[in-house]
């Protein structure tokens, strides 16, 4: 009669058994992540400095996702950027949200009558994910599928402050990126303009992002904490303290709207 494996042994067998992580396919999440941060194209010799893989493994993967049409090369066959299917899968990303449609309405409504550039982002982890923009005419440009740390937007500071101050210390990293002169990179610094939020209930930020624009936000919430948050971005020298309270109003407004329309719905 074969022998029963004891409890130890079964154990160990069941962990042996979990699928650990491929290291290539870590590796070619990687180098897709680090060509769409990048706003040029990159060598393989670029790619090598950021990211310390092997040359010949990098070439592999870049060859490979080159045929699939993941990545794409600039006429001279030395750069490399993101290709066509990575395009296709964020669509994909955007056309299964179920909020994102009411979302629109929201952002367009909200341009109409504010005459700003709006926004509607989500939180992942330390940054913020643009899911959908309305463009104005005041030069402040959508962003669509791209992913700034959540402590330098308002977006972020107003979704962030949703959280303890445990939570926050937590989700951030232990240094936060300096994008700009204005943007808040000590901790505790940024823990006190998050208490700030709490009591207001909107989040306003200028030029910490981006230098010569100002941004207020405001968390919409559907979502217990809020992972979601609309914003308007306008010209820094416009976002005096009477135009900043009337934004930030009107926010508030039109997210209370759009928070019961996503719980009526059904949309968590």
């Amino acid at each position: 009669m074969p022998r029963r494996k004891s409890d130890d042994e079964s154990g160990e067998v069941a962990a042996a058994a979990e699928v650990n992580p491929v290291k290539s396919a870590q590796r070619t999440v990687r180098i897709l992540e680090t060509l769409a941060e990048s706003p040029t194209r990159l060598t393989l010799a670029e790619l090598q400095e950021k990211m310390g893989y092997p040359r010949s493994s990098l070439h592999a993967l870049i060859r490979t996702l080159r045929e699939m049409k993941w990545v794409e090369a600039d006429p001279t066959g030395s750069a490399f950027g993101v290709g066509p299917h990575a395009l296709l899968s964020g669509t994909a990303y955007l056309d299964r949200d179920a909020a994102l449609p009411f979302a629109y309405e929201a952002l367009e409504d909200l341009r109409a009558e504010l005459g700003y550039t709006t926004h509607y982002a989500r939180r992942v982890d330390a940054d913020v994910l643009y899911l959908a923009s309305r463009e104005s005419r005041s030069g402040v440009v959508p962003r669509v599928g791209r992913r700034l740390p959540a402590h330098v937007t308002a977006l972020g500071q107003v979704l962030l402050s949703c959280l303890t101050d445990d939570e926050v210390l937590a989700v951030l990293p232990a240094k936060l990126a300096s994008l700009t002169p204005n943007t808040i990179t000590d901790h505790k610094e940024l823990l006190s303009e998050l208490e700030d939020v709490r009591g207001r209930g909107w989040a306003h930020e200028e030029q910490q992002g981006t230098e010569g624009v100002a941004c207020v936000a405001v968390a919409v919430d559907y979502r217990i904490p809020a992972t979601d948050a609309i914003s308007c971005s306008m010209p820094a020298k416009q976002a005096g303290v009477d135009e900043v309270l009337r934004v930030a109003h009107a926010l508030k407004e039109h997210s209370a709207t759009l928070a019961a329309t996503l719980r009526r719905e059904g949309i968590r």
